[in-house]
């Protein structure tokens, strides 16, 4: 019985509002630490798949033509970019405790540019396009208007 009225306790009191958001803050932190890591593993494996195929273009024989390769490599350079980014995005939010939208819209421009460079346009609909080009305009505008209010 007694034990029973002491978890009690302890459960009502680890409940309370600051209790328990001290421990969701404690975990955000855990999760965010553990995102890091696993960012660093995708950059490493994203800078080691661009050296292997930056390798094969120069040493071997292309299949396809050189055009088609270097918008390969452009889209590879650009997934490192885009990684490095959420890296900084996480690692923001890890200093200040806060999500920096900004970063988050610059994240999402490299993301759709990197989408419109290796753009197969022979196979790509008008819808598609169309649909890019909005996505683009509206992350500029809002870019911009951070920006903007930033510097106020």
């Amino acid at each position: 019985m007694w034990i029973s009225k002491r978890l009690t306790k302890q459960i009502r009191a680890a409940f309370k509002d600051e209790n328990f958001l001290h421990g969701l803050e404690k975990i955000e932190g855990i999760v965010s630490k553990v995102l890091s890591v696993a960012m660093i593993l995708v950059i490493l494996v994203a800078i080691w798949n661009l050296g292997v195929v930056l390798v094969e273009m120069l040493t071997g024989q292309p299949d396809e033509p050189f055009t088609k390769t270097l918008f390969k490599i452009f889209g590879l350079f650009l997934n490192v970019l885009i990684a490095l980014e959420i890296l900084e995005n996480i690692t923001a939010y890890l200093k200040k405790h806060v999500i920096q939208v900004e970063l988050v819209i610059v994240t999402s421009l490299i993301a759709v540019a990197r989408k419109i460079i290796i753009l197969d346009l022979e196979k790509t609909s008008g819808v598609d396009i169309i649909g890019l080009g909005i996505a683009l305009l509206s992350l500029s505008i809002s870019y911009w208007i951070i920006r903007y209010m930033n510097a106020k």
